[in-house]
């Protein structure tokens, strides 16, 4: 064990600021700090608050996980960090603060794509991944489909979100339903209570001409507000229950039924689920059944590890390292809109060299070091 990785891993991509410190394919601390009840009298995440919340975070919640783990920033391998997609601002702070403990302490860093490392947290809960693996990525912010034939260098997106991503179909119908933010958890909950199949709604993209793997909740979205609206101009009650069960089976269903699809027809027999909408109790066991139907291995991380954090970042930095894949350079910045098929951002050609002379500093850096949690 003591030959493997450990990677300290950052996670800002959006409201959470999660650090994770992995050794090869084991946990050993999962530290989040999140922001979230300060965006909730807004109904959704204002990026300046995300941003404002990392800084103060940031060095609080690395010493809590290195406390946790029971490690010195000296015995790290290397430094992780999430450098898309995401927004813009939140991802800064992240690299930002990656570079300057990567750089302080002489170690190779990793910008990694945040998509890619949803997928391999799973490694923390169910060892090595199948290669390929075939992954459905559902959260606030997206909804897709992807063939990882290796989660380090080769990741192909077969379908995606054409407009509202599942998690902010759920975001949105929990505020017209006046349930908070966010809404994911508490629709849940509330939905145990109703009758999935009471309200007949639209299941967007599943006819024989829609794009076989992507989704689209915006229609569903405005079918469910339209509903409730047409409840309350007649005067009558809206059964909040029923609603939340009915819409929720409508998002699940078709995010199973084409997972599953998918891998029937790439002839892949596992299937691995994760993001936020992951943590979803309808989700699990509608794929669990379906998955045991026909013959696909199933494995979904537990609640904790769907959601963004930072040892899904660790672990995707783990994996780069045992690998041997290319360390990012000091020019590393933040992309918003960072393609999965770029699991992570190493240095460009005639730059693999940069850590190599990391400690060729002049004596100002030479002082940061030893104070440096000395």
């Amino acid at each position: 064990m003591a030959d493997e990785p450990l990677v300290l891993g950052i996670e800002t991509s959006c409201d959470e600021t999660g650090v994770g410190i992995v050794r090869g394919h084991t946990l050993l601390a999962d530290a989040v700090a999140s922001s979230v009840d300060e965006h909730a009298r807004f109904g959704g995440v204002v990026p300046e608050v995300a941003s404002r919340a990392h800084l103060e975070a940031m060095v609080p919640t690395i010493q809590r996980a290195l406390k946790e783990a029971g490690v010195a920033p000296s015995d790290l391998d290397g430094i992780a960090v999430t450098a898309g997609p995401g927004l813009a601002g939140a991802l800064l702070v992240g690299v930002s603060a990656a570079k300057a403990y990567a750089y302080a302490l002489g170690k190779p860093l990793y910008g990694v794509n945040h998509l890619a490392s949803h997928i391999c947290v799973d490694q923390l809960e169910h060892g090595p991944l199948p290669e390929p693996t075939m992954a459905l990525l559902v959260s606030g912010g997206h909804s897709s489909l992807l063939l990882a034939p290796d989660i380090t260098s080769d990741v192909r997106p077969l379908g995606s979100t054409i407009d509202d991503a599942a998690g902010e179909a759920f975001d949105k119908i929990a505020r017209v339903l006046n349930l908070g933010f966010p809404g994911g958890p508490v629709i849940d909950r509330i939905a145990r209570e109703g009758d999935p199949d009471a309200i007949a709604f639209p299941r967007g993209l599943t006819g024989p001409r829609d794009a076989a793997y992507d989704f689209s909740f915006s229609g569903l979205k405005t079918a469910v507000a339209r509903w409730i609206e047409a409840k309350r101009a007649a005067g009558e009650d809206v059964p909040v229950a029923d609603v939340s069960a009915s819409f929720q089976e409508a998002v699940v269903d078709v995010l199973t039924r084409k997972a599953v699809r998918a891998c029937r027809d790439e002839g892949v027999d596992h299937l691995m689920i994760g993001g936020g909408v992951a943590a979803n109790s309808r989700l699990r066991a509608m794929a669990e059944r379906r998955c045991e139907d026909a013959g696909i291995t199933l494995r979904v991380p537990r609640p904790k590890l769907c959601t963004d954090n930072g040892a899904m970042v660790a672990a995707l930095g783990a994996e780069m390292v045992a690998r041997g894949r290319a360390a990012s350079s000091w020019g590393l910045s933040a992309d918003s809109s960072l393609p999965v098929t770029d699991p992570h951002v190493p240095a460009p050609a005639g730059h693999d060299h940069d850590h190599e002379h990391v400690h060729d500093h002049d004596h100002v850096h030479e002082l940061s070091r030893k104070n440096l949690y000395a």
